[in-house]
């Protein structure tokens, strides 16, 4: 998932420095696999009715994380219309956090209208670093320092969680748009021990509710420092202490969708 950030210790301090002190999460990530159900839980514009799914899968191959996600959605609108948009998403992540390769294909009905592809390198954790695109253009472009990959960023967000932190900021790229890295703002909505969950292997974990915006950095109406503006996109989750996420309410703004995790199995580490 989006998952898909400078942190919010005190007050929105900079992270450059506390990236590698914070991106332990309180309990190893597990590598799953799991399938969400898709319905419309709110509508403010032309979408009249949506229903979708999305499959996810997080592995552990030795030496990275590998990542995929579809989603797929279909819309009607006003006119009666039915529009299916497809997302295919992967990516592959050093276990180091510095290296990562990624792929985007999004189709509307059958037609492909956007392709991500490339590969992003960070000198250290947390960076600077940059992206090398191959699609949709040959071009390579700066990361500025504090900038995390998707799996740190989880990381990061779960031990501030486990922290007793309410408020995180980073900037991210996780390879979903030409545009380059997003800023994030995330707010801890709540953060408990262990209590019975939807699937046995979760039960014993400690969860809470997290509250994730994107703000595209080329966008000067997006966010401030303190994470103020419109989102280009938002989610809100149950994260577990693994990493594993479920009741999701995905805001693209016009319209928001609902997401019920129903299938859900651990992965084999096999390193």
């Amino acid at each position: 998932m989006r998952r898909v950030v400078t942190l919010g210790l005190m007050g929105l301090a900079s992270l450059s420095g506390l990236v590698p002190a914070l991106s332990a999460s309180a309990a190893p990530l597990a590598a799953h696999r799991a399938h969400y159900t898709l319905k419309l839980q709110e509508t403010h514009g032309d979408v009249t009715a949506a229903t979708g799914t999305m499959d996810y899968q997080f592995e552990d191959v030795c030496e990275g994380w590998a990542t995929r996600q579809r989603l797929d959605m279909t819309l009607t609108n006003s006119d009666g219309q039915d529009i299916r948009m497809i997302s295919d998403y992967a990516t592959l992540e050093t276990k180091d956090g510095l290296h990562m390769q990624f792929h985007m294909r999004q189709t509307t009905d059958t037609a492909v209208t956007e392709q991500v592809d490339g590969d992003a390198t960070l000198s250290k954790p947390g960076g600077p670093g940059e992206v090398h695109y191959t699609a949709p253009e040959d071009k390579t472009i700066k990361l500025a320092p504090g900038t995390v990959f998707p799996t740190p960023h989880t990381e990061t967000i779960l031990a501030a969680a486990a922290a007793g932190k309410k408020f995180i900021s980073l900037p991210l790229f996780d390879g979903t748009s030409e545009r380059g890295p997003q800023d994030t703002f995330v707010t801890v909505l709540n953060w408990h021990g262990p209590s019975a969950a939807p699937f046995k292997p979760l039960d014993d974990l400690a969860s809470g509710r997290f509250q994730l915006s994107f703000f595209d950095q080329t966008n000067q109406g997006g966010s401030d420092q303190n994470g103020a503006g419109t989102p280009d996109y938002s989610v809100g989750m149950r994260y577990w202490a693994n990493g594993v996420s479920d009741a999701l309410s995905m805001n693209f703004g016009d319209f928001i969708m609902q997401g019920v995790m129903d299938k859900f199995e651990l992965l084999a580490h096999h390193c």
